[in-house]
């Protein structure tokens, strides 16, 4: 139906015979002379249309935005002084020789060439129409881009693409099932896969050394901006290779991948630090190390001080003290302090303790809060000097338990650091290793998988059963910008270490039959080294089209409440349906009501 795509044109098709379609994108009428912008995926190339031909003048007036058009014409220069630069065809127009309508369209809920903000509920519902947006356009190439780059890259390196099940078994990897009941089996219930983990271990066990799926995953689980019910991961697997080996190798890709697309150089090699490190420092196990700002434990310094705020987190085991330098921080108003205190009480701090440097050479004198007087001049001079502190600065303190302090300092870390503008450098990524194997869960009181079941620890079998607390993962995160694309580990591969990493996490004999089964009978057939990772495909399209949510670069996303305006799912189904597959649904209590 065309010879041409419209922002494909340009001066070498001067002359030119052409035939395109598209939508309108704009028309205006001129004293005479209808303009025409054509829009298709490629982009933009203007029309014109004069009275010479009265049938196809006729019928450009009648077209209006988003009309569906087949038009013939012939390439020629834009008049001297009206060649656009904004555009890719700005050199050149198209005058219309025929034009025909291949169909008509009701005005859009909201305008398509517009850059006016549109509520995201609009634009889920329209998603049809949200999708034509040249801003949408782009990230979808970009999507298409990155995934045809990383399957080039692991097919060069001898991956084979293999698929696994969507309908699969309930199994515990972190978060909810998705669960899908069988007619055929009566009671019975297949559940959408968190992720291919246990399939791509067994491949391993196959013999297929090295695995990769570009694989869709379910977790019902609570959203934010980075997450939704289904997402896209690239999950890997490789057989015979150490952790460095695997860090090693998908560092080279995600090199390349930036390089290809968006031509960013990351840094050669990626940094490596320890979990312990990256939560001492940023209070974080995903730390942006764009952000300067840093944690500075000051626990030493104020067990002895009467501030009990401070003394209780700094003489109890699982408590911290920490101090944070904000570099001309003294700026900040008293509101804007009353906000930050406001934004840490989300992450469970009880408070927002700071100090405002205004002469160090005056010592505490020069110090300007109302905590100074609870602690000796000399206290606050070490802490002083800690923390870095220089006149100008606000020095800010978070007291609590330390996961308390590390979630509320860490946040208002990336709060300040962003809204202030303090980033150094556009690109920073950094592998998080020695995560702890496990974490002791106090409501519970057991033990729970710091990633899942199947990573190996670093130590042996008895070493682990003698002090499963202290025991340290074979697991990697990759970390860019604060956000963790990647995560891995090296796998469990012997029979017997897997059953204690399930005795420690209170999974019985008899359960760990009846859910891993297969996968106990599989280690014992001779299974090999390995160890893989996935990286969330949502997330570095995310990042490098510099989107501020994950729903914005996939084509169908759910809303933060894990429904779909466009289809208005879920939804219910017929008596018959249930009845077939023997369910019986229970009337919707207050409680159900109230979280619908």
């Amino acid at each position: 139906m065309r010879s041409h795509k419209c922002g494909e044109l340009n001066t070498q098709h001067l002359g030119q015979s052409v035939a395109l379609c598209g939508w309108v994108h704009r028309r205006r009428d001129h004293g005479g002379v209808i303009f025409i912008d054509l829009r298709d995926r490629a982009g933009l190339v203007q029309v014109v249309f004069d009275p010479d031909a009265p049938e196809s003048f006729s019928i450009a007036e009648s077209v209006r935005s988003e009309y569906v058009l087949r038009i013939e014409g012939i390439v020629r220069d834009r008049p001297e002084g009206t060649h656009n630069p904004n555009m890719a065809t700005g050199e050149i127009e198209v005058l219309g020789k025929s034009i025909e309508v291949l169909n008509e369209s009701e005005t859009p809920p909201f305008p398509i060439e517009s850059e006016i903000e549109v509520n995201e509920e609009m634009r889920l519902r329209f998603r049809y129409i949200d999708l034509r947006r040249t801003e949408m356009q782009h990230k979808m190439k970009v999507r298409r881009d990155v995934t045809r780059n990383l399957r080039q890259f692991l097919d060069d390196k001898e991956f084979f693409e293999i698929e696994t099940p969507y309908l699969t078994k309930a199994t515990p990897e972190g978060a909810r099932d998705y669960i899908v009941p069988s007619r055929t089996h009566p009671n019975a219930f297949f559940a959408l896969p968190q992720s291919p983990q246990l399939y791509k271990q067994l491949l391993m066990v196959a013999g297929m050394e090295r695995y990769y799926q570009v694989v869709r995953c379910f977790r019902d689980e609570d959203l934010r901006a980075d997450r939704q019910p289904e997402f896209t991961q690239l999950d890997i697997e490789t057989s015979f290779m150490n952790e460095q080996e695997i860090m090693a190798i998908m560092e080279q890709m995600i090199r390349r991948l930036f390089k290809d697309i968006i031509g960013v150089d990351l840094v050669d090699p990626f940094p490596v630090m320890s979990y312990s490190e990256a939560m001492r420092r940023f209070g974080s196990d995903r730390p942006d190390l764009r952000i300067p700002l840093e944690l500075v434990d000051i626990a030493e310094e104020m067990r002895e001080v009467d501030f009990k705020v401070f003394s209780g987190p700094a003489n109890d085991p699982h408590g911290r003290v920490v101090a944070m330098r904000l570099p001309e921080g003294g700026e900040l108003s008293r509101k804007e302090i009353d906000d930050l205190t406001k934004f840490v009480g989300i992450y469970g701090a009880k408070g927002l303790a700071y100090i405002k440097v205004n002469d160090l050479a005056a010592g505490v004198e020069g110090l300007q809060s109302p905590i100074v007087k609870f602690a000796p001049d000399e206290v606050w001079a070490k802490v002083m000097a800690k923390a870095g502190a220089q006149n100008g600065d606000l020095i800010f303190f978070g007291a609590d338990k330390a996961d308390v302090v590390n979630e509320a300092m860490g946040a208002l870390r990336v709060k300040l650091g962003l809204d202030r503008g303090l980033l150094d450098g556009d690109w920073k990524p950094v592998w998080v290793v020695d995560f702890p194997m496990f974490a002791w869960d106090e409501k519970a009181q057991r033990y729970t998988a710091i990633h899942h079941p199947f990573t190996a620890p670093s130590c042996s079998v008895e070493e682990l059963k003698a002090d499963p607390g202290h025991a340290l993962s074979r697991a990697y995160d990759l970390v860019l910008n604060g956000t963790e694309v990647g995560g891995g580990s090296i796998r469990i591969n012997r029979t017997d270490m897997q059953q204690i990493v399930f005795a420690i996490l209170g999974i019985g004999h008899d359960e760990a039959r009846e859910k891993f089964g297969f996968l106990l009978d599989a280690l014992k057939y001779g299974a090999p080294p390995h160890g893989g990772i996935a990286f969330g495909l949502d997330r570095l399209v995310m990042l490098m089209t510099g989107a501020h949510s994950i729903r914005d670069v996939i084509a169908f996303p759910k809303t933060q409440t894990a429904a779909c305006p466009l289809f208005n799912a879920p939804a219910f189904v017929s008596e018959e349906q249930l009845k077939e597959l023997g369910i019986k649904l229970r009337k919707p209590t207050g409680k159900d009501e109230k979280q619908n």
